[in-house]
Formats: structure tokens, C-alpha cells, sequence
């Protein structure tokens, strides 16, 4: 396997480059404490690694000044939105300079006959979905936190919406980003196919800040559906619930969110939200389509989850419910918190083919009794993706080996049924150990484009090798 790259700390570039940026950015460069830990640090057990300054940047020229004075002292560089990530994407481990691009959030351009529109990287999914509902639009890419669109493509995000719409990778037409020697490039453009060369934009989405800062995006819109109902379906086992799932892919029925709730995670939601959900496996869903086809696809699905001992099966149209039971849903990282208080939420993803979803989730449950654990599951399991969150008492050093060691068997459980260590979350820091037992050689590949494009190691060093 070829060498990694090694990572010093280089603290006279760091006083310099800091130096320099300072009398460009003047009080946009922060160096307080508790704004450097901010950004060294988001919902992650992995420990806090602030970088040495932030500088809220403003525009793609901004970006790019940083970065040349970056490269020329050989100072890292990490990227920052809203500070959802998972796995210690944002953490600096050898010091460096943080660029908060929260500031970059102006929605440029909406083409709605090409179903298209053009964003800053700090824009989140929620401010551009309010941005397009008058004009019939919106962008589907939901992972749940109300993320910036820059981050969510430097790590390929995807979420509820999934299963119909795809992840960010199948969204993205080009972006606009700033290379590690400060260089901006374009690596598309707004039509819908291209056989120009290299997929410069898949390349870089998903790439987690290690290859370039994204300072514009072009994305793909969709127009919002005529009728849209949402349902939910309880079940006596996970087992059932996944056979389920299951049913609903082989037969090719179109939805656009399909969820799995274990029944901890129910306990947790009917505690937190107030509902009064049967306390046993539940599925969520939700049809999009013409009035008449959400209707049909509802009424499959009926029959579908009947043949698995699915009951209390409900469906609605109207907004306020739907709204209702998928707030639910996403306050779930909450609602977990809640169920044991003064614990920390470890939340980690896997995914895996859908023929073996129903044996990983109940493996899952399985193994995180045996280990002591409450780990509440939820997954958006249209495309084989489930979270398992240990809640943990950080206390408790038994208790967090004991996590540890579940988060290790549970990727490496994913990878032998020929899944992956992470469905949305990323590799970061977290799942580094994993990134190889998956791909083997291909890493190698992976490293020799990392020096490639970014050959001083300073674009968020120390996350994926």
C-alpha cells in the first residue's frame, strides 16, 4: 500500500499566514476560543481539534486570497457550512485555518424552465426550498439537519428523499471551487449530459473538503408534485418491517421516502413530539406523483405490508398531518437525547444491499443488547441505509469502549455483506480504519489523485486516509 500522507503541525507558517489574513479580513478573522472550538467540532464523540483561526469569507475571490496565502506558508485549510457533519470532517488535528462560508448564502440564479438553479456554497436546503415555493420548485435532498448545500456536496449527503430522488452526486451539474493552489475552476455546465472530458464534478462531490472549497453550485430542481400523501404502517418485528421494504423495491413501487423506526426509536418520538404511535417497528413513507397516483401507490402498499403482518396501516393528504408525523421524524436526533438524559447521541450509518437489510438491522439490535446498549435505529431503508445512535454516558469509559467497539462491528458487519461503512455520513475521521477494508487497493488510487490536486496536503488534512 503506498505511504499516507504524514501530518506536522507547522506553527511559523501558521503565525504568518494568520498575520496576513488578519490585516486582509480584518475582524472577519477570529481567533476567540470559543468560536475556534465551534469549528473544530460538530455532533461527534471524536475529540475537539480547533483550528487556529476562522475567517468568514464572502465571495469566491475571498476564498480564494485564503487559500493562495494558505499554500504559500503550507497551512491547512477546512471548509466550513453549518457544522452538521458526523465523523470529524471539520476538526483541524494539526491546526489551520478555518473558512466559514456561512456569510456566501445568496441564492444567484433560479432557471425553472431548465429546472436548474445556481447557489453559494452556505445557502441551506431549507432557505432554498422557501426561496422556490412560489415558483412551483423545489430541491429535494432532505439528510435531516437543515445543512448548507456546500457541505452537503463535499459529502455526497442524501437522506429521506433518496430512494426516488437520489443523493447529492445525482443533483449536482457543476460546481464553481477554489483548488488548493487557489486557483478557481468551473467542471461543468448547466446541460444535462456532457461527454467533455473527465466527471470533474463527481470527483469533487463527495470529496469532503479534501480536494477543493466549493464556492458555487449548479443544481438540479424538481417540480413540486400535484398530490403528495404520507403514511405510516406498524409492524410486530424489524424483520417484518425490512421484508417490507423489500416487497416495495422488487414491485417497483415509486416512493419517495420509506423510513424505518425501531421501537426504541418510537418510545423516543411519542415521548418527545407527543404522539401516540403504536410502540413497535414502524414505517414511514410518502408518495409523490399525480392526486390519482399517490392514491394507487398508497393502496399497493397497503396490500404489500398486509402480506408482513403490518397494521394500524394510515394514510393522509392533508398537509398538517403529514407536516406533523415528518417533523417527528426529523427531530429524531433529539428525541433520542431525550429518552436518556445527560447521554451523547453516537450516531453512525452503514448501508447495505436490500436483500440483506432486514439481516443487518436485527444483527444490529442483537448485538447492541448483548454489548449493554441502548442504540435506537432509524433509516431511510428505500436504498438499504439505517442509523444506529448508541446513547452513551461519556462518563462511562466502559460504556464508550463498549460503543466503540459496536460502531467497529457494525461497519465491518455492512462491509462483509458487501456494504459500506457509511451510506451518507462520510468517512472523515471516524470511519478511516473502514475506507480500506472496503476498497483495498482502490485507496491507493485515491491518494495518488489526492497529491495530484492538492500536493502540500493542506486542503482538511487527516480526514478519509
Amino acid at each position: 500500500m503506498l505511504d499516507r500522507p504524514k501530518l506536522t503541525r507547522n506553527e511559523t507558517g501558521i503565525a504568518s499566514a494568520i498575520g496576513i489574513l488578519k490585516q486582509q479580513f480584518g475582524e472577519r478573522l477570529q481567533t476567540g476560543e470559543a468560536i475556534r472550538e465551534q469549528h473544530g467540532h460538530t455532533t461527534t464523540w471524536i475529540e475537539n481539534q480547533p483550528p487556529d483561526a476562522v475567517v468568514f469569507a464572502r465571495d469566491t475571490s475571498e476564498v480564494s486570497d485564503i487559500v493562495k496565502t494558505c499554500a504559500a506558508y503550507d497551512v491547512p485549510v477546512i471548509p466550513y457550512g453549518t457544522g452538521t457533519s458526523l465523523e470529524g470532517h471539520l476538526n483541524a488535528p494539526v491546526g489551520g485555518i478555518s473558512i466559514d462560508v456561512s456569510e456566501m448564502n445568496k441564492v444567484l440564479e433560479v432557471n425553472a424552465g431548465d429546472l436548474d438553479c445556481r447557489v453559494q456554497p452556505g445557502v441551506t436546503r431549507e432557505d432554498l426550498n422557501t426561496h422556490l415555493r412560489d415558483q412551483g420548485l423545489f430541491f429535494p435532498i432532505d439528510p435531516g439537519a437543515n445543512a448548507s448545500l456546500g457541505g452537503m456536496a463535499a459529502t455526497n449527503a442524501s437522506g429521506t428523499n433518496a430512494v426516488l430522488y437520489g443523493t447529492m452526486k445525482d443533483n449536482v451539474l457543476s460546481l464553481e471551487a477554489v483548488m488548493s493552489d487557489g486557483r478557481i475552476i468551473r467542471t461543468g455546465t448547466r446541460a444535462r449530459k456532457s461527454s467533455a472530458g473527465y466527471d470533474m464534478t463527481r470527483l469533487l462531490v463527495g470529496s469532503e473538503g479534501t480536494l477543493c472549497v466549493i464556492t458555487e453550485i449548479t443544481l438540479r430542481l424538481r417540480g413540486i408534485p400535484e398530490g403528495i400523501s404520507s403514511a405510516r404502517c406498524s409492524y410486530p418485528s424489524v424483520d417484518a418491517a425490512c421484508q417490507t421494504v423489500m416487497s416495495v423495491i422488487q414491485y417497483g413501487l415509486p416512493v419517495a421516502r420509506i423510513e424505518l423506526l425501531d421501537t426504541v426509536m418510537v418510545q423516543a418520538i411519542n415521548a418527545y413530539a407527543k404522539l401516540d404511535l403504536p410502540e413497535t417497528p414502524l414505517l414511514l413513507l410518502e408518495f409523490h406523483g399525480t392526486e390519482t397516483g399517490v392514491a394507487e401507490q398508497a393502496e399497493i402498499f397497503g396490500a404489500l405490508s398486509e402480506e408482513h403482518g403490518g397494521t394500524g396501516y394510515r394514510a393522509t393528504t392533508t398537509t398538517e398531518e403529514r407536516n406533523k408525523l415528518w417533523k417527528a421524524r426529523h427531530d429524531a436526533y433529539w428525541a433520542m437525547l431525550q429518552y436518556r438524559p445527560g447521554a451523547d447521541g453516537v450516531a453512525t450509518d452503514v448501508c447495505v444491499p436490500i436483500s440483506r437489510l432486514a439481516e443487518c438491522v436485527t444483527a444490529a439490535q442483537t448485538r447492541a443488547a448483548e454489548l449493554g446498549l441502548i442504540a435506537p435505529i432509524i433509516g431511510h431503508v428505500g436504498d438499504g441505509n439505517f442509523h444506529a445512535t448508541p446513547l452513551v454516558d461519556m462518563s462511562d469509559e466502559g460504556e464508550v469502549a463498549r460503543a466503540a467497539e459496536y460502531i467497529s462491528w457494525l461497519s465491518d458487519l455492512a462491509i462483509s455483506m458487501e456494504g459500506t461503512c457509511t451510506g451518507e455520513h462520510g468517512i472523515g475521521q471516524g470511519k478511516k480504519p473502514y475506507l480500506l477494508k472496503e476498497l483495498g487497493e482502490a485507496t491507493d488510487f485515491m491518494a495518488d489523485i489526492k497529491r495530484a490536486l492538492d500536493p502540500k496536503n493542506i486542503l482538511n488534512p487527516g480526514k478519509i486516509f
